[in-house]
């Protein structure tokens, strides 16, 4: 079995647990089985001092 590596960014509106969980999801319809997730940048956009959109850039580790 060989493991496999893909980067993904995750987006949401609600949380950055949220933005991890939408780009395993994602990588889970198109890379076969995830086997683990590493974060490795957090980012988010603001309007009025408030944040209104959460990203995770992940690293995506999954078997074909």
């Amino acid at each position: 079995m060989q493991v496999k590596v893909a980067e993904f960014v995750g987006e949401s509106t609600r949380s950055w647990q949220d933005a991890i969980e939408n780009a395993v999801y994602e990588a889970s319809k198109s890379c076969g089985s995830v086997t683990g997730v590493e974060v490795y940048n957090w980012t988010a956009g603001c309007r009025d001092n408030k944040i209104i959109e959460y990203k995770a850039n992940v690293k995506i580790a999954y078997v074909e």
